[in-house]
């Protein structure tokens, strides 16, 4: 992509105005971070190496208990009004925060529930604001506006925790808390400020009960989502250790002063600028996306390798920028693979699911690095997660795992046309009535039954991860060559939303299902409603 279509972007004013409010915010939250860190270490000198490792357990926590819900949330509600909410609460735990601060009351323990009232905060607002700078501007100008938005969150590591470094001698930890509450007010004027069109929808919107399980059961029955989701838990788990333990490391081993924990954090984010301007596209045109993650966590276990042992501060913080690109290079291939794999319908929701995963991961991870160093020191916590990198690698590499990412390369998960399904599909007055099952009969050669039974197995997991509750496949014992395929659904909305969702991969397993009926007719499709419950509600009488 040229530099000019990356630019283009920010000629859209709403899309301008969300974006340099969310770099001055961005460069205020990672100072806010350094802060908060320097506070924390000032008020527990005694046991502090356990409470800051803990700093990024209880911000990531949050994410694994709150973003799926979110993400639900998010597919329901005004976008809009959802990250004004957001922007106001991050802004009131801020100056909270602050004014605790100036009045002498903080303790180690508040600084950790801000810091966890934060990871709510981002929980909440991470699913919602991945999807309206698709809303904001058009389809051809979306790549460049994601490489904006990528280069403004890298622009903000560089610039924040330098800026914090320097402030605390000056202004005080307090001030920052309170100017990080002022920025995020420039994020909910920027969003006051979009005039958001109203979406179109001929369907009835799924509840919060309805989207929750939809993405459960997409997870449950998608191989290359749960693929993700297990690369991204041992990925996060991981890297964790870099986050938990390299400021403990810079104040406790390095005895830095406010200025250089800042450009330590700041060393880590100029490497990921380097690798994503840099490193990235030269390496995506040159290797296959495991090839590319697996450079990426083989200079991160050096990372943790010469972490252990290099107490220079100058050489330190060259290893931080190593580790900004590799954390960097490995994360985006992910994320790529990520998106490859989800269609459109279901993006909002699985965008929450790996960000849960990978934050219930970090939060995990953070924890269990941090008690080890606390009791172990530093160096046996960075070469046991090393080691465990190494092993993880090999994992993914062995076709018996089938983790391995190049996977997505072949997919197509552009929406498809639903005819196949019936040309002319009943009518119902009540569409949430239900369950009802669409039955599909169909007479397959016995030199077939093979290839028809592996195509309606790859036919089961598409009803069912797009909005089926049951599937069954039933043969007729007189006629063994007869099958009736019957997809349970709980109600005709969601039937109607099951025949939207499909994509072109899945409608080509379909097509060739169908291919296979040699019927004098196409394979007879019906649809029945379940009673059920009529009958139960009658009350039966007694024949004693």
């Amino acid at each position: 992509m040229t530099e000019a279509s990356t630019w283009t972007a920010l000629r859209n004013a709403a899309f301008r105005r969300l974006w340099l409010a969310n770099l001055i915010s961005g460069a205020a939250i990672t100072a806010h971070g350094t802060a908060a860190f320097w506070v924390l270490n000032s008020l527990n000198k005694s046991d502090s190496t356990l409470l800051l490792s803990l700093m990024a357990t209880v911000s990531s926590l949050p994410f694994a208990l709150f973003t799926l819900p979110a993400g639900a949330i998010a597919d329901l509600v005004d976008r809009k009004r959802m990250l004004c909410g957001v922007s106001i609460w991050q802004a009131a735990v801020a100056m909270g925060l602050a004014l605790l601060g100036f009045v002498h009351l903080l303790s180690p323990y508040l600084v950790l529930a801000s810091a966890f009232l934060f990871g709510a905060g981002f929980a909440f607002g991470s699913p919602a604001s991945s999807a309206v700078i698709a809303e904001m501007v058009p389809a051809k100008e979306l790549p460049g506006a994601n490489n904006l938005s990528q280069l403004q969150m890298n622009v903000a590591g560089i610039v924040g925790p330098a800026l914090g470094g320097i402030l605390i001698p000056l202004i005080g930890a307090n001030s920052i808390f309170a100017l990080n509450g002022m920025a995020f007010l420039l994020v909910l004027a920027a969003i006051l400020l979009w005039k958001r069109p109203r979406p179109q929808s001929h369907l009835p919107l799924e509840s919060f009960f309805e989207s929750f399980i939809t993405a459960i059961r997409y997870v449950r029955y998608t191989p290359g989502i749960r693929i993700i989701l297990a690369r991204s838990a041992i990925f996060s788990f991981f890297i964790s250790i870099i986050s938990a333990l390299m400021p403990v490391i810079g104040l406790e081993e390095l005895h830095l002063e406010p200025a250089n924990l800042g450009f330590l954090f700041t060393s880590m984010a100029i490497g990921s600028v380097i690798s994503s301007i840099f490193i990235i596209p030269w390496a995506r045109s040159r290797y296959s996306p495991q090839r590319v993650t697996t450079y990426a966590d083989s200079a991160l276990v050096l990372v943790c390798l010469l972490m252990a042992v290099i107490r220079w501060t100058k050489l330190f913080l060259v290893v931080a920028a190593l580790a900004g690109v590799g954390w960097t290079l490995a994360s985006t291939e992910l994320w790529i693979a990520g998106q490859l794999a989800m269609p459109d319908w279901a993006r909002g929701r699985m965008n929450a699911t790996i960000i849960m995963v990978s934050q219930g991961a970090t939060a995990l991870g953070s924890a269990v690095w941090g008690v080890a160093a606390a009791n172990f020191g530093f160096v046996y916590p960075f070469l046991a997660a090393g080691g465990l990198a190494v092993i993880a690698m090999i994992i993914t590499r062995l076709p018996a795992y089938r983790l391995s990412i190049d996977f997505t390369q072949d997919l197509n998960l552009e929406p498809a046309p639903v005819s196949i399904f019936g040309n002319n599909p009943p009518r119902l007055s009540g569409p949430q009535e239900g369950p009802f099952s669409i039955l599909t009969k169909f007479q397959v050669d016995a030199d077939r039954r093979d290839d028809f039974f592996d195509l309606t197995g790859k036919a089961r997991l598409i009803y069912l991860r797009n909005g089926a509750y049951g599937w069954h496949l039933k043969t007729d014992l007189a006629q063994p060559n007869r099958f009736e395929m019957e997809v349970i659904v709980p109600s005709w909305a969601q039937h109607l939303r099951q025949r939207e969702r499909m994509t072109k991969d899945e409608m080509e397993i379909i097509r060739k299902m169908y291919s296979l009926h040699r019927g004098p007719n196409p394979p007879e499709e019906s649809t029945a409603l379940h009673l059920d419950k009529e009958v139960l509600a009658r009350k039966p009488r007694s024949e004693y």
